[in-house]
């Protein structure tokens, strides 16, 4: 069995209907009506232990709403959840003792009380030995540079340090998996880059599976071996991140320096390859990895220009998404 099985899951919300006018609003009180919106639509995927998956889509793709019916927060209308052998909304208090969850824009930390003492809390709420207990928040200290906020209230944190803090807190108690619903939303460049490499050593040192949910697709690409694409509440990819880049992110681009005034200033022409763009003796030269390969057209291009510098730049996996969203199915 894998750690994590969903088969066929959806749920469906039901949503008053408004009326507009006084006369609506009365209809609306006398026979209030009500439109199902499916919000998660036959979702399917397995996880194994170990795994760090990159659950993507666009807003209201029902991303969230899986996250909160793997949590157990919400029940689903149909399908089948198994997550590490306990069904979530039917074994709530056993399954979040195994779990860790951090969702961005809301944190589980007393607002007024010092980071220290909401961990303290923590301690007790799990029933975390004390001797784990302090072993893990060395560690985590030294990881996530707690030190200078653990005595200051948690309602005087910065974003950063709270998220650090949220971190903390979710892993204290030694789960098994570790649900992030936009961990990095909002933070500066140094930020993210302290909690990506905190979730890389958690995942390889203690083997934590990680299902991320992120707008932030550098996230994807610095965390996520595997990809989980939602659109509409539908599965529209589900495997390889190298494989979606190569897939449907055909185009790459030979970034070419040339020697000054090796070509005159006229239009480079290579076989296979278009220029795009060009600034001073930088060609910017785009070609379809099916219908030649770097290696061959480094070579024409050598073989017709005199070359200072050259790399290789593969496609930006949010265009490769965003395409993929525009034609409105991965197979399309």
């Amino acid at each position: 069995m894998s750690l994590i099985e969903v088969e066929n899951l959806r749920k469906v919300f039901s949503i008053a209907m408004r009326r507009g006018g006084p006369l609506g609003a009365v209809r609306a009180l006398l026979a209030r009506e009500y439109r199902d919106v499916h919000a998660v639509d036959g979702v399917s995927f397995r996880l194994e232990a170990g795994e760090v998956v990159g659950y993507i889509g666009p807003n209201g793709a029902g991303k969230s709403t899986t996250i909160k019916m793997l949590t157990g927060i919400l029940v689903p209308s149909d399908g089948r959840i198994v997550v590490d052998g306990r069904v979530p909304h039917q074994q709530r208090v056993e399954h979040a003792r195994r779990i860790g969850v951090v969702f961005g824009q809301r944190t589980q930390l007393w607002w007024d009380l010092p980071t220290i003492e909401s961990f303290e809390l923590l301690r007790h709420i799990y029933r975390i030995p004390e001797r784990s207990w302090k072993a893990n928040l060395t560690t985590f200290h030294d990881l996530l540079e707690l030190g200078p906020f653990l005595e200051t209230p948690v309602r005087q944190l910065s974003l950063g340090q709270r998220m650090r803090a949220d971190l903390a807190a979710a892993l204290l108690h030694d789960p098994a998996i570790l649900f992030l619903d936009e961990p990095t939303i909002g933070l500066d460049v140094i930020a993210r880059e302290r909690i990506r490499q905190f979730l890389t050593h958690i995942n390889r040192e203690r083997a934590v599976t990680i299902i991320l949910t992120t707008h932030d697709l550098e996230d994807i690409e610095r965390l996520c071996p595997r990809v989980v694409l939602i659109d509409h509440g539908h599965v529209i990819y589900d495997g390889a991140l190298e494989a979606l880049r190569t897939r449907f992110g055909r185009q790459r681009t030979l970034v070419v320096d040339l020697e000054a005034g090796e070509d005159g200033g006229l239009p480079i022409q290579v076989p296979n390859a278009q220029a795009v763009r060009r600034e001073g003796p930088r060609v910017w030269l785009s070609f379809d990895r099916e219908a030649t390969t770097a290696a061959a057209l480094i070579a024409d291009v050598a073989a017709r220009y005199r070359i200072r510098d050259l790399t290789v730049e593969e496609p930006e996996i949010e265009a490769v998404v965003r395409g993929i969203y525009e034609t409105g199915s991965a197979e399309a």
